[in-house]
Formats: C-alpha cells, sequence, structure tokens
C-alpha cells in the first residue's frame, strides 16, 4: 500500500448512494462472498444474541443471519444512506420468510464512529466493507469496543491482486484508477493491534467473466464499486485512454470471455478476556488448586 495512498469517504457515501438503485442486481460478488462467509460458520460454535452487519449496503444478508441465528437483534449499519433506505423493515419480506419477524435497527454511520455504546454485540458480520477504508484500523477497534467479551468478528474483504487485468490493461495508469487494496497478512496485524484474538484468515480468488469490457466497467459502477481513491484522475483521459485499455483487456481473453479476478480474504477473530482494566490496572485471574477446599 503506497505511504501518500487514501480512500475519499465522501466519494465513497456518493458512489454507493447513487448505485442504491441497480446494487442488488449486479453485486454478483458480494453474493458469492456471503455464501462462502456462511458456509465457514458451519465449524463455529457460537449462538449470537445481538448482531451488527457492518457495511450492510441494501441488507441482503440479513435473511441468510436471521435464519441461523432465529433469535438474535439485528442491527445495520452503512455510510450510505440510499441503501440503508432499501433495507426491508420489520414485517416485510423478512417478516414473509420467518414467522417473527426480527427486529432490524437500521442505522446510517460511519465504520469509524459507531453510534453504539460498548460491549453492545456479540456479533459483527463485515461483507467487503473493509476494503473501502484507507485503513482498517479505526474501524476494527470501533468493532472491538462494542463487541461484548466472547464475541466474534467475521469478515471478508479484497485483496491486491483484485482487479489485476483491469490495472494492466490500463498499464502506466493502472495505480491510479484501481486503487490498491490491502494484503492479508496487514490485515491480521491490525485485527491483533486492534486487541482481537486468536485470528483466523484464509485467501481464495474469485474469476467473473464478461462478454465484453464495458459489461465489466458497467457492473463496477452500477454496483458502487468504482475508484474512489483520494487523488484519483477526475476523469480517465480521455477517450483514448479506454479505447486503448478496451483493446489491452482483450489479450486475456479465455473461451470467449474476459475475466476479471478478486481476491478475497475471508477471516474471523474474538474479543478476548481484557488484560487490564479501563484505568490500566492488570487482570489477574486466580483459578483454585486442584483439590484444594472452595
Amino acid at each position: 500500500m503506497p505511504d501518500d495512498f487514501s480512500l475519499d469517504p465522501a466519494h465513497v457515501r456518493r458512489q454507493f448512494n447513487r448505485a442504491a438503485v441497480t446494487y442488488d442486481d449486479t453485486d454478483v460478488l458480494a453474493r458469492a462472498t456471503a455464501e462462502q462467509m456462511l458456509a465457514r460458520l458451519e465449524g463455529i460454535v457460537h449462538t449470537p444474541t445481538h448482531i451488527l452487519d457492518l457495511g450492510c449496503g441494501t441488507g441482503r444478508d440479513l435473511a441468510a443471519l436471521s435464519s441461523r441465528y432465529p433469535d438474535a437483534r439485528l442491527s445495520a449499519i452503512d455510510s450510505a444512506g440510499a441503501l440503508v433506505e432499501r433495507i426491508a423493515p420489520s414485517g416485510g419480506v423478512l417478516s414473509r420468510l420467518f414467522k417473527r419477524a426480527p427486529r432490524i435497527d437500521r442505522i446510517v454511520a460511519d465504520a469509524r464512529a459507531l453510534p453504539l455504546p460498548p460491549a453492545r454485540v456479540d456479533m459483527v458480520w463485515s461483507n467487503l466493507m473493509l476494503n473501502w477504508l484507507t485503513d482498517p484500523a479505526p474501524a476494527l477497534r470501533e468493532m472491538h469496543r462494542v463487541m461484548k467479551v466472547g464475541g466474534m468478528l467475521m469478515f471478508a474483504t479484497l485483496g491486491p491482486d483484485t482487479l489485476k487485468e483491469l490495472r494492466a490493461a490500463l498499464g502506466a495508469h493502472g495505480d491510479a484508477h484501481v486503487h490498491p487494496f490491502i494484503d492479508m497478512h496487514d490485515i491480521g496485524d491490525a485485527l491483533v493491534g486492534a486487541g482481537f484474538g486468536d485470528p483466523v484468515m484464509d485467501m481464495d480468488v474469485l474469476t467473473l467473466t464478461y462478454r465484453q469490457f464495458d459489461d465489466l466497467i458497467r457492473d463496477l459502477r452500477q454496483s458502487g464499486s468504482t475508484n474512489a481513491a483520494s487523488h484519483r484522475p477526475r476523469n480517465l483521459g480521455q477517450r483514448q485512454r479506454w479505447d486503448a485499455a478496451r483493446a489491452a483487456y482483450e489479450h486475456h481473453r479465455q473461451e470467449g470471455r474476459l475475466p476479471a479476478t478478486f481476491e478475497i480474504v475471508y477471516g474471523h477473530a474474538w474479543k478476548p478476556e481484557p488484560r487490564t482494566l479501563d484505568d490500566g490496572r492488570a487482570v489477574i485471574r486466580f483459578q483454585p488448586r486442584p483439590g484444594a477446599p472452595r
């Protein structure tokens, strides 16, 4: 990640607000990562009573979470108000799927400043949100703050090889138009730095294919997934540069289709018992000696 790189949070909000109407029709990637995240829950013993879907989009993951944890309260937070407005209210689609509609708190907020008290939730679900932050550390610290001891973070985010074909097709301008993504090892360091314990991560590669270059660009735009770098070019230069990128991308064509690679980093981590109190005093727990009188 370049030292001078940063993302523009206001632009991120604007692009997702603009994409709200078409978001569900084009966000194939988030549906695929949600399925993988749910599959990873199968081997984890955890029964949350309050789940925070952070970076919830239009709330399409909420039905699956409510199905798996029917007694859990759900909070859905996203920085894009137009996406949050499209979440089905209690009594909507979720009430038709379940006998009792889950309670959903719909909140517009920044992941780096969550409007929740400490130790409120016992699971944070974050599907492709961390990749829209310059530095995940502030958001991870907030997740840790609002999480109960023993709570779990389950996430998916994008890795550095994401859209490598598009970056290559743009040539010398690729890094300016496809912003970089955080390496898995750096995410692990950020998790530990935020106070999480026992992080488990793995990486997968998902390749979507398109008939034409413009189909890929349209999907990226309609799902809100365009370049949000603070120093991004305000236009691509120019039609000639687009035409050159379109022609260069043709070198990647396989069996009549153009591939678009997405490197997905999956992970989960836990909030352990604190080692110090808020005032800095160490927490020391004494266990009775086996066989000693109680």
